[in-house]
């Protein structure tokens, strides 16, 4: 797999003079999450408590979309569009939130949840990060 410091390295220099190494932390954090949140609601659609899992489901699926397209505006490149860009971090690190309150409540239970708000967590503090290098 492609790693994303690797992926950064490789794109010419950034106009917008971010930490190459900040955006790849945050590129792969988000990766992972999209990835766990993905698994954690197959795994809550296969518990028999399912229907109680129905509000964890639904933030993990917006928490996936939102992730995904974060990462892709994040991994563009150069030029980024700073004030897009930090409105994409900020949505992104409410879904996150958003999930891992939840999953962090079945967490003790499903090891799924555990992983997902794990996750989730990892990828709030890497959107946090990459906001504050875009702070002048």
């Amino acid at each position: 797999m492609l790693q994303s410091r690797e992926l950064f390295d490789s794109l010419a220099s950034r106009a917008d003079h971010l930490d190459i190494q900040i955006l790849a932390r945050a590129a792969d954090a988000l990766s992972e999450c999209e990835q766990a949140v993905t698994a954690c609601v197959t795994g809550m659609l296969a518990e028999k408590d399912g229907d109680e899992l129905r509000v964890a489901i639904n933030r993990d699926l917006d928490c996936a979309d939102v992730v995904a397209a974060t990462r892709r505006v994040l991994t563009r490149g150069t030029d980024a569009d700073h004030a897009l860009l930090t409105l994409q971090l900020e949505a992104c690190a409410l879904a996150c939130e958003r999930s891992f309150e939840m999953c962090s409540q079945y967490a003790r239970h499903h090891e799924h949840c555990r992983i997902s708000s794990q996750a989730t967590e990892r990828a709030t503090t890497a959107c946090r990060e990459v906001l504050q290098a875009l702070r002048p």
